[in-house]
């Protein structure tokens, strides 16, 4: 008995040597401490998350937008007229989610502006598509994917991933996304992802096709308006179900034919040209620089060819009336974010500039003016576009000069604690004046835990030729 008596004994003062000499001090956990945790991991938030004053939008005009925070390069210039920026949350956020997030690239056609945003999801997860009206300043839901699909089978996918286009029909298209890829199984109903329309005046949606690529997801989409072509860039479901990796597909919408699928398609963007109606892409580039491939829907059952040219295409523009398209690169590790020229006419590709203004490269959306002489786009867009100010830049194509025309940190947290951490959906009134933008936005939490949109309503003097 002595024994076991010396030996727990021992034991415990072992024990008690260990914590304190190995082990950091900690501080007793107060109420107000257990708080703040519980904030960071956005368990007080609320939803749907509301503005201070009650009001739907918060519209606002500060010189605060031009102050630029130390990150920021010197060779960059800072607008000198300050925007006015209309601030607001999307309305569907009315219950916590895994990641509320905006994952797409939006559109603005037609005097209003369309977006996406999901909550990620899945198996039974839900994603939104709203219709922007700046004249009333209101934002209209359009449709869920959820309310579309759920009588169908089992997966909810909770992501859209690529592109809202319109077609010559006037209808909206787009594509879902697998949400996870560890519940993309057999058992949850997962059979790939879903082509779908949608009618912006009556918000009526209807399935296009469902698995184009049986068991791939559609990160990436493009949609040629004039012949209803729906190309998109797929990837395995789960990765770990014996299918191959990244394809290309062509889909006919109207006949709702599957016009070509094959390997070594693109992983997360395209290049649409409008002119002729052919289709780039960097095949295996996650928008690293490397070389294009070309489709061309007069030949629709033949494989793309590489053509001599070379770019980064983390993003693209859309065509401008003289054949230009503008790309962007994703920085690799010892990387920077270059910008790029594209000539669909010559297919000539030139490197142009670099994209970043300060610490923050990633760039998911690049949008141009209908002149083709501005290029405008937020980097920081998984995140921390904050450590530069959350900017928003405008790139002349004539001078290659990078200017940021706003800073939306700090102003937005300090005002209405809302802080634009990135963003994956940028859009250009095609009368450049307004710049449309939806934020993934964090209110306290380490990521961000809601989306917000934002309209820039860019000063006349800042875009003079």
């Amino acid at each position: 008995m002595r024994l076991t008596w010396w030996s727990q004994g021992l034991a415990v003062l072992l024990a008690a040597v260990f914590v304190y000499v190995f082990l950091p001090d900690v501080e007793p956990v107060s109420g107000q401490d257990q708080k703040e945790k519980k904030k960071k991991k956005g368990a007080d938030l609320d939803f749907p998350p509301r503005l201070p004053d009650g009001k739907d939008i918060h519209t606002v005009t500060s010189d605060e937008f031009l102050k630029a925070p130390a990150t920021i390069d010197k060779d960059v210039v800072i607008a000198k007229v300050a925007p006015t920026i209309d601030f607001m949350y999307y309305p569907c956020q009315t219950y916590k989610a895994k990641i509320w997030s905006n994952w797409g690239d939006g559109l603005a056609v037609n005097g209003k502006y369309y977006s996406s945003l999901g909550d990620h999801g899945a198996p039974r997860g839900n994603a939104f598509v709203y219709e922007y009206d700046p004249a009333k300043k209101a934002l209209r839901l359009l449709t869920d994917v959820a309310s579309v699909i759920r009588e169908m089978l089992l997966y909810l996918p909770g992501k859209i991933h690529g592109r809202l286009d319109m077609g010559k029909d006037g209808f909206l298209y787009f594509s879902t996304h697998r949400g996870a890829t560890n519940v993309t199984t057999d058992a949850n109903g997962y059979k790939g992802d879903w082509i779908i329309k949608c009618d912006p005046k009556t918000g009526k949606s209807e399935v296009v096709v469902h698995g184009p690529v049986l068991k791939h997801c559609i990160p990436t989409s493009v949609l040629d308006p004039e012949r209803m072509i729906f190309y998109g860039g797929t990837a395995p479901g789960n990765g770990k179900d014996g299918t191959d990796g990244v394809k290309f597909f062509a889909y006919d919408v109207v006949n709702k034919k599957l016009l070509y699928s094959g390997p070594d398609g693109p992983p997360r963007y395209m290049i649409f040209a409008k002119s002729t109606g052919r289709v780039y892409y960097v095949p295996g580039s996650d928008g690293n620089p490397g070389p294009m491939m070309r489709y061309d829907p007069a030949k629709p059952t033949q494989a793309p060819i590489k053509i001599g040219a070379q770019l980064g295409l983390r993003s693209a523009t859309q065509e401008t009336p003289d054949g230009m398209v503008y790309t962007v690169s994703k920085a690799g590790k010892a990387g920077k974010s270059m910008l790029y020229s594209f000539n669909t006419k010559t297919e000539e590709a030139k490197e142009i500039g670099p994209a970043r203004v300060g610490t923050q490269q990633y760039i998911t959306s690049i949008d141009v003016d209908a002149t083709g002489r501005y290029l405008y786009y937020i980097p920081g867009a998984h995140g921390h576009g904050e450590d530069d100010g959350s900017a928003v830049v405008q790139f002349n194509t004539k001078t290659k000069t990078r200017k940021v025309i706003a800073f939306l940190h700090p102003y937005f947290k300090d005002k209405i604690g809302a802080i634009p951490t990135g963003t994956f959906s940028s859009a250009i009134d095609p009368a450049g004046d307004k710049l449309y933008i939806t934020w993934n936005v964090k209110r306290g939490t380490v990521a961000w835990d809601c989306c917000a949109l934002t309209v820039i309503h860019i000063p006349e003097a800042e875009r003079r030729p």
